[in-house]
């Protein structure tokens, strides 16, 4: 079972891709691939109101992930609190994650030539911080949250 959970809470966010921004920030990503991404719905009427609504698009962190299971350098990992990650030493950038995941979560990283993907932000989590997208979120829409056996 995966110990943690990012959601969002679409009536707080005002789509404002600070999450995006700080992501890329942490990461250091160059223009390009997105490992998070808010997106809204179109405008609508409800109850003679305009209204849309946001959605936050991450890694889903399967529980049996494909793309783990396809990478042929073993770069691709999940560990045991079910975070999946990618070794980057490992990596070579085929992409095989990338098609064998349905969402086509991975990214290809033309810095590095490598794949890049959400990892909840591993080196801030194994210091006991929160993701950046969560931490950076100016509404407090984002939620990271460690989940408790029963």
């Amino acid at each position: 079972m995966n110990r943690y959970l990012l959601y969002l809470n679409a009536k707080r966010c005002i789509g404002c891709h600070g999450c995006e921004i700080h992501c890329k920030v942490n990461k250091n990503l160059p223009v390009g691939p997105i490992l998070c991404e808010i997106s809204h719905e179109p405008l609508k009427n409800v109850r003679g109101v305009p209204k849309t609504e946001y959605s936050f698009r991450s890694c889903y962190q399967c529980e049996d992930p494909y793309c783990v299971s396809i990478c042929p350098t073993n770069a691709m990992q999940k560990r045991e609190d079910g975070i999946v990650f990618i070794d980057y030493d490992a990596c070579i950038g085929c992409m095989a994650c990338a098609g064998a995941c349905p969402w086509q979560i991975p990214q290809y990283n033309p810095a590095t030539g490598k794949a890049v993907k959400c990892d909840y932000c591993i080196d801030r989590i194994d210091k006991g911080l929160k993701p950046a997208c969560v931490t950076k979120c100016t509404t407090h829409a984002l939620k990271f949250v460690e989940l408790q056996e029963f």
